[in-house]
């Protein structure tokens, strides 16, 4: 593996700079610590306790919340990205980490093996002229890439991969993020970390569902063979003419492949005593379309994990053409929806124009600013070359969209009541 470099330990305690009104940012940490403590209820009590607190019992939730109003400057956290892409998406690549990048953050490029050796060594050089990239040094490049086929098994065998490097680089990390070449970001970093700073560290963002449907007979019970787990050339999926039966072991939940997953679910999938993952693994070796099933089933049959889980991935699948009312439509009703990433832009260059000049305010070929940038805004340069403290953001109106968004999601009435539902 070609590594660039692991990022240096930062401070332990943010600074915000506020944009917005004292009542608006009150509003806004009033409502994640009401979110946070639906959270801490959730564990405290079964359905059958008595809705009568004894005083233990509140003296312990006062004291809870003094804690987090106290936490008035949070401790902000840091994300593990891996960005996975194919041959020729260099400049996708590129593009995507400049929108997405932060110093406290750690970053993983991947270019699986239909690219090239010099495809991958242009990533290298990339990221060594550059003079913030090069400084900071938490960006590394795979160099003994997978193959990761979303039609079978082998993208879970990459994913798990890259997630164990990044353990391996770095302990501070909080939350990891997988994404594509055809993913960008909706709000910019310091909206999503002024935010995250909030959220109980161990929760994780991920559809689910039980209910398998036609997906029981044509996906579930067929047979596979993923060529990329043994070949060396890219090859295509092979369907055995038997189908199995579906395991009675533990239940199989389904989703999306896309996730935002606790540094602790992590660690239980690679390096837990645990063996349910590991089974989870070879069950689904020989399944179709099996990342969108492996973390959905492993969580929700762990009892540490299933009341973890957020029935949500904050994504935002697009659709629209590249022109005409649909897209305008679309791309507004995005942006409002809360959330953080927006997926499938596959072609859709003139969007994401759109969503660096009016939602990012980032600038061509600059990294994404943010209150760690001190440089001249409109100066030649890229301001983010005159390095700030690491622990000060500037939220703006995308962590008020995210709020609401997460307020919702965690709300009493749906947070718990869509965990892990055997349908």
């Amino acid at each position: 593996m070609q590594q660039i470099g692991i990022e240096a330990a930062n401070t332990p305690t943010t600074t915000t700079i506020k944009n917005e009104s004292s009542k608006r940012s009150l509003y806004c940490l009033l409502s994640i610590i009401s979110v946070s403590l639906v959270f801490i209820l959730s564990y405290s009590f079964s359905p059958s306790s008595s809705s009568i607190l004894n005083h233990s019992r509140k003296q312990k939730i006062q004291i809870q919340i003094q804690s987090l109003v106290s936490k008035s400057k949070p401790t902000l956290p840091s994300i593990a990205y891996v960005i996975t892409g194919s041959n020729g998406e260099n400049d996708r690549i590129f593009r995507l980490l400049k929108s997405i990048y932060h110093p406290k953050n750690q970053y993983l490029l991947h270019l699986d093996l239909t690219a090239s050796q010099p495809q991958r060594e242009q990533l290298v050089n990339f990221l060594q002229s550059d003079p913030v990239f090069n400084s900071l040094q938490n960006v590394n490049v795979v160099g003994n890439p997978d193959f990761s086929n979303p039609k079978g098994s082998s993208s879970i065998s990459s994913i798990l991969h890259t997630a164990s490097l990044l353990l391996r680089f770095s302990s501070d990390w909080d939350w990891f993020i997988n994404l594509s070449s055809s993913d960008y970001p909706l709000i910019p970093q310091d909206d999503l970390l002024h935010i995250l700073s909030f959220v109980p560290q161990d929760l994780n963002f991920l559809n689910h569902s039980s209910y398998i449907g036609w997906k029981e007979a044509w996906r579930m019970k067929k047979i596979i063979v993923d060529q990329g787990l043994f070949l060396t050339e890219n090859g295509d999926i092979f369907y055995a003419t038997q189908k199995r039966e579906l395991p009675n072991a533990y239940r199989l939940f389904t989703g999306s492949a896309s996730a935002i997953l606790s540094r602790k679910l992590v660690e239980h999938c690679i390096l837990g005593a645990e063996n349910l993952p590991r089974t989870v693994l070879m069950y689904l070796s020989n399944t179709p379309s099996s990342p969108a099933n492996y973390f959905q089933t492993v969580v929700c049959n762990s009892r540490e994990f299933s009341k973890t889980v957020v029935n949500h991935n904050l994504r935002w699948q697009w659709h629209s053409s590249l022109n005409g009312s649909d897209n305008a439509n679309e791309l507004s009703e995005m942006i409002n929806s809360g959330a953080i990433f927006g997926t499938g832009f596959i072609l859709d260059e003139s969007v994401l124009d759109h969503i660096d000049q009016g939602v990012l305010k980032r600038r061509p070929d600059r990294i994404l600013p943010g209150g760690w940038c001190l440089g001249d805004y409109h100066s030649f340069n890229d301001p983010c070359m005159v390095k700030g403290s690491v622990d000060i953001v500037r939220p703006g109106p995308g962590s008020t969209r995210l709020e609401k968004l997460l307020v919702r999601l965690l709300s009493s009435r749906t947070f718990q009541s869509e965990q892990c539902i055997v349908e």
